[in-house]
């Protein structure tokens, strides 16, 4: 059988490998509709996957305590995602997509280190290494403009709601899946729809967006992969493997959309293999 550690590594790799999948259709997807309506389709297909999988797997219902928890997370996603886009409508997306991921993914590591203690030597090379890569990846080309002094607090922002999700949704029972996904997805839902009403956008259709639905299904996975990894892995690990997302998206980005594969973006891929091949150790 396979050790638990290795499950928690694979599953962080399904995750980054689920995410980034969806993270380029729900790109795809955003050019039709605005950011928030993808995210508020996204949310609903990830609800129409998690309730009867939590039915058929007859899931327990969560303490009140792992339920806050999921609440929690699934705000504190959302709350990243807008930062995101905020920050990235600002022109700074040099400065702005690196930090928030990997600020996202550090913040774990770092709370795992003062609450467990540091991993050993060739877990935190990997860890270090994935990072690096990581801010490779996730680096845009151009020269870093100046940064405005509002762009990089919703950089920080955005890395602090990825890292918030990370780390909170990893304090559900160990056990639970599906509710707990099931409840963040709600709470993204609502958080979503607060802020289309307030714009005056209406929910479009699934139907006309199918694109959207899809990326929300494969969220949910990349999701559920990444609270598996949590909760085998612990939390130093599973977001840094999570947050390979990324190269995923670069290397659809230019299989699909036959978009040119820069050398920073190649690097950070070849550097994310060797820090997986570090962390499996």
């Amino acid at each position: 059988m396979l050790s638990s550690h290795l499950v928690g590594v694979l599953s962080g790799l399904a995750s980054a490998l689920a995410w980034g999948s969806g993270d380029f259709v729900g790109g795809q997807a955003a050019r039709r509709i605005t950011q928030f309506q993808v995210v508020a389709l996204a949310a609903v297909s990830g609800l129409a996957v998690f309730v009867p999988a939590a039915v058929l797997r007859r899931e327990p219902i969560p303490t009140p305590q792992s339920f806050l928890w999921a609440l929690a997370a699934g705000v504190s996603g959302a709350i990243g995602v807008a930062a995101l886009y905020a920050g990235l409508a600002g022109g700074s997306a040099a400065v702005v997509a690196p930090t928030a991921t990997v600020v996202g993914a550090g913040l774990p590591v770092i709370l795992s280190a003062l609450l467990t203690g540091l991993p050993g030597r060739a877990e935190g090379a990997g860890i270090l290494l994935g990072l690096v890569g990581i801010w490779l990846v996730t680096r845009p080309s151009g020269p870093i403009q100046a940064v405005e002094r509002t762009t990089f607090p919703l950089a920080l922002a955005a890395g602090a709601g990825f890292g918030g999700f990370f780390i909170l949704i990893a304090q559900v029972e160990t056990g639970l899946l599906f509710i707990p996904l099931a409840v963040a997805k709600v709470a993204a839902l609502v958080l979503c729809a607060l802020v289309l009403r307030a714009r005056g956008q209406p929910l479009p259709s699934g139907r006309r967006n199918p694109q959207a639905l899809l990326a929300g299904v494969l969220d949910g996975g990349g999701n559920l992969f990444y609270l598996i990894a949590a909760q085998q892995s612990g939390m130093a690990v599973a977001p840094v493997l999570s947050s390979m997302a990324p190269a995923v998206t670069v290397l659809l980005s230019v299989r699909i959309l036959h978009e040119p594969l820069r050398r920073a973006q190649a690097l950070g891929v070849v550097v994310c293999l060797a820090a997986v091949g570090l962390i499996s150790l």
